[in-house]
């Protein structure tokens, strides 16, 4: 993901976040507002990015009258899950184990800990 991209679904994510609702949408003119107040962007640029978006199947994409609204399709947590795993099944053919032994070796102490209360609450199931 690009950085304008991730720009995009930052300002989706924390729509939805500010609305305590997963159903919150937001329409092209509203992210490009967001956006414009801190760069110098066109209108249709953010309504290309968030077609994009769509079309990869980051965004849901409805219509209402002529124009569209966008929402997040997952968390931000589900989709660096998503990533993660993607990287996994792509790079770590050989050893995904080891892979995953040196991801964890170069987390802080707070994340290992993390991990280890997850997996915890995976093996309580």
């Amino acid at each position: 993901m690009g950085e304008l991209e991730r720009s995009v679904m930052d300002f989706l994510w924390a729509a939805a976040a500010d609305a305590a609702a997963s159903g919150t949408t937001s329409t092209v003119r509203e992210v490009h507002a967001a956006l414009a107040a801190d760069r110098d962007i066109a209108y249709t640029t953010v309504m290309t990015v968030l077609d994009r978006l769509a079309k990869k199947g980051l965004v849901e994409q409805h219509r209402e009258g002529r124009a569209y609204r966008y929402r997040a399709a997952g968390s931000r947590e589900a989709l660096t899950a998503d990533l993660m795993r993607e990287t996994l099944e792509e790079f770590a053919v050989g050893d995904r184990a080891a892979a995953l032994v040196r991801f964890v070796d170069s987390a802080s102490p707070e994340e290992v800990a993390a991990l280890r209360d997850a997996l915890g609450r995976l093996e309580g199931r």
